[in-house]
């Protein structure tokens, strides 16, 4: 009667979802609880984020205001139609990300992962123009940060201020986006094991915010660097 009782036992633990049997941290009185510390605690990192980019947005426009010319003459060398596919591709990104975490909260598993691995694919592709497209064309010319600048065909003396400030923005974004895709592709990894579900999603919810700051600062990034002439 026992092991009857036991093999019944085992056999409805391996049917309930992977997400219906995680049990919240021992230090938290429930799932509720731990989602909302989880949430609190992304939200104060995520202020850091904005800090950090500010610092950035600050210098753009202090040095812009100094070398006005410099700076025009420099964003002319940008492609507005890279920067603006890439936006596309951004707020695509942003979307199924949004949806991901709208399939975990309705049991939708198929649509979850394929709404992971779009959001990675989108991210793939932001960096993948990034570089093959901007930035390695851009380095073989010379037109490098500081010292490094050897752009013959420069009409301002100050034009490699323009680039440092562009290669740190755009730099430090991408570094953004490369541990976003990580994020990502770990929840891609569990949701293969059926780890989110209505009952879990705490980690999608919260890399969801993530991914959605990296697409917001882009969204900043994009008209200071490549519209404003």
């Amino acid at each position: 009667m026992s092991a009857i009782s036991t093999h019944s036992a085992t056999e409805t633990t391996a049917k309930t979802p992977r997400w219906a049997r995680t049990r919240h941290a021992h230090h938290f009185r429930s799932h509720e609880e731990e989602f909302d510390a989880c949430k609190l605690g992304m939200w104060l990192f995520l202020t850091t984020e904005v800090l950090l980019f500010a610092g950035i947005f600050v210098a753009y426009a202090i040095f812009r205001a100094k070398y006005p010319e410099a700076f025009s003459k420099g964003s002319h060398h940008l492609d507005w139609r890279w920067g603006g596919l890439n936006t596309v591709i951004l707020l695509i990104s942003s979307f199924t990300i949004a949806y991901s975490i709208r399939n975990a909260q309705t049991n939708n598993q198929v649509w979850l992962r394929r709404n992971l691995l779009i959001t990675l694919i989108c991210g793939g592709l932001f960096l993948a123009i990034k570089f093959i497209f901007e930035y390695g064309p851009k380095w073989a010319e010379g037109k490098r940060p500081g010292n490094l600048f050897l752009y013959p065909g420069a009409e301002n003396p100050h034009e490699p201020i323009w680039w440092s400030i562009y290669y740190s923005a755009t730099g430090i974004h991408a570094s953004h986006v490369v541990i976003g895709m990580a994020l990502i592709f770990w929840l891609y990894i569990r949701s293969l094991k059926g780890t989110y579900g209505p009952k879990h999603y705490t980690g999608v919810e919260v890399v969801g915010l993530y991914w959605h700051l990296v697409d917001l600062i882009w969204i900043f990034l994009f008209p200071l660097l490549y519209l404003i002439h």
